[in-house]
């Protein structure tokens, strides 16, 4: 499959369920359902907001790359950032268009294959370069980091989520759907990372892959978190029954638990100095 084949069959995917887009039950692209997203997402993931600091980026220029239906998009706009979103999925971008209007915010939206941002995406500097949960979904991340270049000056800031191989929810993955076959993680990884079954490409990373995906840049900090501890048919019914194997953890237990075998891969970076 060619390259623009496999970025149709990705646009295609996220068209049919944009990420996050069943986070309410509310009718979709009204203020109530926009405020039950966002309070279902930082709920469920805590830890965005402590990895963005989104109060931080106030006055400042910021590029998202995949921004979904908007959700982040809005919260660093609420924040007093300039926002240039970028995504793929039109659909998402409809979605996150919308958010703005009805917050009555300003936004610049791109539609545009994050490996082709300069394309589409007129290349100036930003403080900040953001990315949760989106990389690891295009068939050649590394191409995105080489576009992620034009846009950095000395002291641009780059946020990124990646998915973690070494975790939770690949043991999960491979012992649930693949009946403990470890040979098979990559084709499982793809078929069961999203909510949504069947994700055309999803990559996982170790520590050291991150690296190498991050040779042109610095690494300033790199941790692991998040582990979803709910059952899932109660979670989908908005109620948050944990498992019973996370309800007896103390909280400590738990949170070093997720900075061991988290699901996300939370990296800050910045151009090396030349």
């Amino acid at each position: 499959m060619n390259q623009t084949a496999i970025l149709e069959k990705i646009k295609r995917f996220w068209d049919n369920r944009p990420c996050n887009i069943r986070h309410s039950s509310k009718e979709v692209g009204t203020l109530e359902y926009f405020a039950e997203v966002r309070e279902r997402r930082y709920f469920v993931e805590p830890h965005i907001k402590r990895f963005v600091e989104f109060e931080n980026w106030k006055g400042k220029d910021v590029l998202e790359i995949g921004c979904g239906i908007g959700t982040d998009s809005v919260e660093f706009a609420l924040s007093g950032a300039r926002v240039t979103a970028v995504e793929l999925s039109p659909k998402s971008l409809e979605i996150a268009r919308r958010r703005f209007e009805v917050y009555g915010l300003q936004g610049e939206f791109i539609e545009v294959s994050a490996e082709e941002l300069s394309k589409k995406v007129r290349v100036r500097p930003y403080d900040l370069i953001y990315s949760f949960g989106v990389i690891h979904h295009t068939p050649n991340p590394e191409k995105v980091f080489e576009e992620i270049k034009k846009y950095c000056r000395q002291n641009t800031q780059i946020k990124i989520m990646l998915y973690a191989k070494w975790s939770w929810k690949m043991l999960w993955i491979v012992l649930k759907f693949g009946r403990g076959k470890f040979w098979k993680w990559k084709e499982l990884a793809s078929q069961y990372s999203e909510a949504q079954e069947g994700s055309p490409v999803t990559y996982v990373y170790s520590f050291k892959g991150i690296r190498k995906l991050f040779k042109d840049f610095e690494i300033l900090k790199m941790e692991k978190f998040f582990i979803f501890p709910y059952k899932i048919n109660g979670y989908r019914n908005y109620n948050y029954v944990k498992n019973w194997y996370f309800r007896w953890m103390p909280e400590w237990l738990f949170n070093w638990l997720q900075r061991k075998l988290g699901w996300h891969l939370l990296i800050t970076a910045r151009q090396k100095p030349i």
